[in-house]
């Protein structure tokens, strides 16, 4: 079993880069694709010259899906409850709250299995 303070660490890590929005979500997108890239879509867009921007990415795990859409420097963040692939609720969470719900989920997912432990100590690393 993952260790309580995994959580707090995870946490911790996932808003490291939170002054920078726009930073944040990039780093954010580029840890959870390393770590968990069977359960993290990312859609990026914009720019021609300079490279594509994090627009939107989304996270499965369980039964929730938590999703972070960045337009016009505004972060949207929600999550939302997945059955069979489709959405049946969704729930708009302010930006820490959303950090908080996504993190317990990516400690859980490590304590199922010794896949999602792994996983989950990429991401740490990553930091």
């Amino acid at each position: 079993m993952v260790e309580s303070s995994s959580f707090d660490l995870l946490a911790a890590s996932l808003r490291a880069d939170m002054t920078d929005l726009g930073v944040f979500v990039e780093a954010l997108a580029a840890k959870l694709e390393s770590s968990f890239p069977e359960r993290t879509r990312v859609d990026r867009g914009g720019r021609v010259f300079g490279g594509k921007r994090v627009r939107a990415l989304a996270v499965d795990l369980g039964d929730g899906r938590y999703e972070l859409e960045q337009a016009d420097g505004a972060l949207t963040t929600r999550r939302c409850t997945v059955v069979r692939g489709i959405s049946l609720k969704s729930e708009e969470l302010g930006l820490e709250d959303w950090i908080d719900a996504l993190s317990t989920q990516l400690v859980a997912e490590a304590d199922r299995s010794e896949r999602g432990r792994a996983a989950l100590e990429r991401l740490l690393e990553g930091q």
